[in-house]
């Protein structure tokens, strides 16, 4: 059979591949199905043929997979979030710890190598400590409601439709956030509708109201509320800081990002503290970390605390060891090393989150750390050090060129390298393999219904 575009075919998905989607083959041509696990029978329709695979559509679900579970979320397929929410969740711990697995035999060509079970999160829904809604002068319909004359089309407050940057559904409800969080959306949308002052266009980039963004603290249950705007307006913002901080009590702190910049990014050129003193305390493990609206902090709190753990215990660390934090962000990992090492010292561009990890040292009567602000590639030469461990936790983008190159004439014994992204730690880890040994890998699921997966490998140097 030659697969053609806008054919329908009867496909069963016999695998899942890295980035969420279904796969099989058809005469020995790879087909992507999104939507859809191993075990699933459908007729789906080509929409993309290339010279060694193709894309395809579901027109309709012949047989449902043992895998598949019903969705409790109504956005579910729409939403970017949570692409596996129809997928049950041993399954998905299964075949993350597969993404790993292939990664480093099919890209780093590294073959033997245990990877462990996947870690699980503790909870599937209601994990994340930060969610971050879009403002929009325009809301996308959801399929049913476009049949639906009551459904007014309006703003929308809510969350962004998979590769798009204008087009936002309104949400009523994540159910990866607590519920208070929802019942804070839910307030703050209706606020904004009664507003005099209109919502920010994504195309125009026109309007006040940008964002919300809501962190909550897992250990204290406190919250803070961010609310993003494109100018300074107190009059019509601090009504709505003091009516939330009133309604709920678990509100400690409301903040005013203020922004002109047109990029899509919900942090502010400045900010005003409305309620409180713009923070929130959270703890993973033993240690408090002090957060503020723009500070970077695992999203997952228990499931950091899975994934620092494993760090530790790859570390190996006897109390004699320096260690050499690259990427270090607001120090957490650092802190969490910092009682079993002699120094532990951190590189991060961002100079920020240095002051954050200078912070939270403070407050955790941490006094073996220290922490040097600027790109990594320029610092770490001009650092002159000499590690006994190496804690390597780079961006998706995994580390630049320049930056293997250092850390191979490092020569440290050992490097514990922290992965978001399987394909680019397998990347970095063929530069790095004739000088170093893969000994184990593990997965911690951090982002439950995603196909994402963090790793933590275990890399000792060879003699």
């Amino acid at each position: 059979m030659t697969v053609k575009k806008g054919q329908l075919i009867e496909l069963t998905i016999d695998q899942v591949a890295f980035g969420g989607k279904g796969i099989t083959r058809v005469e020995g041509m790879a087909v992507f199905v999104d939507a859809t696990v191993p075990g699933d029978r459908v007729l789906a329709q080509v929409v993309k043929k290339k010279k060694n695979y193709a894309e395809a559509r579901v027109v309709e679900r012949l047989a449902p997979s043992p895998q598949r579970v019903k969705a409790p979320c109504p956005y579910s397929g729409h939403c970017g979030g949570c692409k596996w929410q129809f997928l049950d969740y041993p399954y998905q711990l299964i075949y993350k710890q597969q993404h790993v697995r292939d990664a480093l035999e099919h890209i780093a060509l590294i073959r033997g190598v245990p990877v462990h079970p996947t870690i699980g999160s503790e909870k599937i829904f209601s994990y994340r400590n930060k969610m971050e809604f879009s403002c929009s002068t325009l809301r996308w319909l959801l399929p049913e409601e476009l049949r639906r004359e009551d459904v007014v089309q309006g703003m929308a407050l809510g969350l962004h439709v998979p590769g798009t940057f204008d087009k936002v559904m309104d949400i009523e409800a994540c159910l990866l956030q607590p519920d208070l969080g929802n019942r804070i959306l839910c307030d703050v949308r209706r606020y904004i509708q009664a507003s005099q002052l209109p919502v920010y266009g994504l195309r125009s980039h026109e309007g006040f109201w940008r964002f919300l963004v809501l962190r909550h603290s897992v250990a204290l249950d406190q919250w803070m509320v961010n609310i993003v705007t494109a100018w300074e307006a107190l009059d019509e913002v601090r009504p709505l800081a003091e009516a939330l901080a009133a309604r709920y009590p678990n509100i400690v702190t409301l903040v005013n990002n203020i922004t002109a910049r047109v990029s899509g990014v919900a942090t502010g050129e400045r900010e005003i503290f409305l309620v409180g003193d713009g923070v929130i305390l959270d703890k993973i493990g033993p240690f408090t970390f002090e957060l503020s609206a723009n500070s970077f902090f695992q999203t997952n709190t228990r499931g950091a605390e899975h994934l620092y753990d494993a760090v530790k215990r790859y570390a190996g660390l006897t109390g004699s060891e320096t260690v050499l934090d690259l990427y270090c962000g607001t120090g957490t990992i650092a802190i969490y090393l910092a009682a079993e090492a002699k120094e532990v010292i951190g590189l991060e561009v961002v100079a920020g989150a240095v002051e954050d990890a200078r912070r939270n040292c403070r407050r955790n009567g941490i006094e073996n750390c220290r922490f040097i602000a600027g790109d990594v590639r320029h610092t770490l030469p001009q650092a002159g050090l000499c590690p006994d461990v190496m804690v390597i936790d780079p961006p998706r983008s995994g580390m630049h060129a320049d930056v293997v190159q250092q850390v191979m004439a490092l020569g440290s014994r050992k490097i514990v390298y922290v992965s978001c992204n399987p394909a680019t730690m397998a990347r970095d880890l063929v530069l790095i393999k004739d000088a170093y040994e893969v000994v184990e890998v593990q997965p911690v699921d951090m982002f439950p219904h995603t196909f994402h997966i963090e790793a933590v490998a275990l890399l000792n140097k060879k003699s």
